[in-house]
């Protein structure tokens, strides 16, 4: 199926690290012009190199999303390279919290950061691109957040809570954009396979139960319906979907990608 999302302007977040990179290679491999937008440019760099040796169009910004005034910014300059259009928002910047702390072991702190990017970094990024996609009366915004967003999860109880809060903003946002022909929908992934689940999520399982990261990550895959955990290819095609106009029918969802989790 063509998705039609060549020559599409497109803004991602987060954009190489954890399932980053495998966005980021998606939609460049559908032909989508890109604009790259984080704090690490150094990081970034070579990641758009390799899409630019492959034909691609995509340009870095530097930008922290929790600042309002970047993200204006950035979305200027996007607009300012592309011709003034901005088609699709794709959210990936986000950070997973204290691993491991209940509510009461977690302290302000460490509640406030993660609730400034994983909520306030989003609510930044979608005021900054709305203006134009409200004046081209078209715009796809996917915001990827997370299942514990939509069960919790003990020692987990600061992500959760900046999840289920950008779920919040996504269908409010959905509702008061949708006449523009905007869509505003939310990714979900459970566990998905990488670093970050192996030396992090895996590596606390196995302190606490006395087990090796590979026992741990067997029994993460156990609680899913599919038997197995996602990997970030899975989640890049979720996104891709929601971009394009396959789903023009669909706006503030949640699509759970997580091998059945959220749902049993």
């Amino acid at each position: 199926m063509d998705l039609q999302l060549k020559g599409r302007v497109a803004i991602i977040t987060g954009p190489v690290k954890g399932m980053g990179a495998a966005v980021t290679n998606a939609f460049a491999d559908e032909g989508c012009k890109l604009a790259l937008v984080g704090r690490d440019t150094a990081a970034i760099e070579p990641l758009a190199g390799k899409i630019k040796a492959r034909g691609g169009e995509v340009i870095v910004i530097c930008c922290d999303v929790t600042d309002g005034t970047q993200c204006s910014a950035a979305a200027q300059a996007t607009r300012t390279h592309y011709g003034e259009r901005i088609d699709i928002l794709v959210n990936v910047a986000g950070g997973s919290g204290p691993i491991g702390k209940t509510g009461v072991e977690t302290s302000e702190d460490e509640f406030d950061d993660i609730i400034a990017l994983n909520m306030h970094g989003c609510f930044n990024t979608m005021r900054a691109v709305l203006a134009a996609m409200m004046a081209q009366r078209y715009g796809k915004i996917v915001n990827v957040g997370g299942t514990f967003g939509m069960r919790g999860r003990a020692g987990r109880m600061a992500y959760s809570a900046s999840k289920w809060g950008l779920r919040g903003i996504t269908k409010s946002f959905a509702l008061e954009v949708g006449a523009y022909n905007i869509n505003v929908n939310y990714v979900a992934p459970g566990m998905v396979d990488g670093p970050r689940f192996r030396d992090k999520v895996c590596a606390d399982m196995a302190r606490r139960l006395g087990i090796s990261p590979d026992e741990a990550a067997a029994l993460h895959a156990a609680d899913y319906a599919l038997k197995r955990v996602s990997t970030d290819v899975d989640v890049a095609n979720a996104c891709l979907f929601l971009a394009s106009d396959v789903s023009r029918q669909i706006t503030g969802a949640d699509l759970p990608v997580d091998g059945g989790w959220a749902m049993l």
